[in-house]
């Protein structure tokens, strides 16, 4: 007979079995959120969800060659532990791949593979802070929050604002780089769907390089640039550029963030990497062995073959770049139409990635004093979910929202854009 142990104490702030920096930890806002939508589609309500950066399989599976090689891998008993900074074949696939679509070629020692990217950002945060020290991010952003207070570093928010694409300046960044040691850096951005703009980033790398010839002179440590790219083959219409490729002498002082999570709609197959400088990147591969981050021997096998299969990855990638478009064009129109029509509704033309930027400036209107409350009133009469700017760090309630296409369809974006401005018209004639 077993042992009911059913009635053991459920999670609590207050719970004195856990450590303090736990008890402050906060969940992911955007999978709560997500899991209220699974539990209405699961109840039979038909919902345009566009609330997890992720990819349907129905509507975007993954290349045929990277699950086919995945198979032949598995069968060729590619099922022990791999190396701790990753197959080798991946590594130099990795190198290659960087060299001719980046035109940056990295030393091997300089590339380390791991279970998706998130693991390569907690390396990041993990290999460069001591607690207490200062990490700047913009917002909105995407987890920044959470992984400075893991590590018990300052946070030092800078705000952006739409005009900018929500991107930060060298100006806004200025007041803060004298005394931080990790800046974090997303293009294209999540949530956004905005780029940076090339000589904006130029000005911010010449920035870094400066102050980090000062604290060379002092003895000091040096200011470190995470750059995540992740989505940087989703773009559209606008050129991705990196720090190292703008200005070379941030080669020692940039990691760079990315996998095939996102290019390649392959986010349950967990394979990322991080590209820098061996010196960091020897000390991120040390964190990763330990915590045992380690993507899959197979996937990692099978992403090496397919990586250097460059007819059929340039052919999956501009074909991935038109169904993302195609999907974000649907949306960025059909909100045009109904700012066109004289609706407060705005949005950010499509960049890159997989997100659109929408504002619903109807806070104070009909009782919705929160974009939260306009998130659920979007979902009960539309049944169009979406994720306010709350999630990625943005504190004020002024109606932005990310719309993410992975997992939809045209279709089903057309069919819903309707229900969508009827909703916003019954909130301005609200009495």
């Amino acid at each position: 007979m077993a042992l009911d142990l059913t009635s053991l104490p459920r999670p609590s702030r207050d719970d004195t079995t856990v450590g303090s920096m736990v008890r402050g930890l906060v969940g992911s806002e955007i999978l709560r959120i997500a899991a209220e939508i699974r539990e209405l589609v699961a109840k039979g309500t038909k919902v345009c969800n566009l609330t997890v950066g992720d990819f349907s399989p129905k509507e975007f599976p993954i290349p045929d060659g990277l699950r086919d090689q995945i198979g032949t891998a598995l069968q060729g008993g590619e099922t022990n532990y791999p190396p701790s900074d990753g197959v080798l074949d991946l590594r130099q696939a990795v190198q290659r791949f960087y060299e001719r679509s980046l035109g940056l070629k990295y030393p091997l020692e300089g590339i380390v593979i791991a279970g998706g990217a998130r693991p390569i950002i907690y390396a990041t945060y993990r290999a460069v802070l001591d607690p207490g020290d200062v990490v700047v991010y913009p917002v909105p952003s995407w987890n920044n929050n959470h992984y400075a207070h893991m590590l018990g570093a300052k946070s030092v928010v800078v705000t952006t604002d739409a005009a900018a694409g929500f991107m930060p300046t060298l100006a806004q960044l200025e007041p803060h780089l004298s005394t931080a040691r990790l800046l974090c850096l997303c293009s294209p951005l999540n949530p956004t769907g905005t780029m940076l703009d090339p000589e904006a980033l130029r000005a911010i790398c010449q920035r870094i390089v400066e102050e980090n010839r000062a604290r060379e002179g002092r003895g000091q440590k040096p200011l470190i640039l995470m750059y995540d790219h992740i989505y940087w083959v989703l773009n559209f219409g606008k050129k991705h550029v990196t720090p190292v490729e703008l200005v070379p002498e941030m080669a020692p002082y940039t990691v760079f963030v990315d996998g095939i999570s996102k290019a390649f709609a392959a986010t349950g197959v967990r394979v990322g990497w991080g590209v820098g400088a061996p010196t960091l990147i020897s000390r991120m591969r040390d964190v990763l062995g330990h915590v045992g981050a380690w993507a899959p021997k197979a996937e990692q096998v099978a992403t090496a073959r397919y990586l250097d299969d460059t007819k059929a990855t340039e052919s999956f990638l501009q074909t991935m770049r038109q169904s993302v478009d195609a999907r974000l064009e649907a949306l960025y129109k059909g909100f045009q139409r109904m700012k066109d029509a004289g609706l407060p509704v705005h949005a950010i033309a499509p960049q890159g990635a997989i997100y659109l930027s929408v504002r619903f400036d109807v806070v104070g209107k009909d009782g919705l004093a929160t974009n939260d409350a306009i998130r659920k009133r979007l979902l009960e009469k539309a049944r169009f979910a979406v994720v306010p700017f709350q999630a990625f760090g943005l504190a004020e309630d002024t109606g932005w929202f990310r719309l993410s296409v992975g997992a939809t369809s045209v279709a089903e974006i057309e069919e819903a854009l309707p229900r969508v401005e009827a909703t916003v018209r019954e909130i301005l004639t609200a009495k």
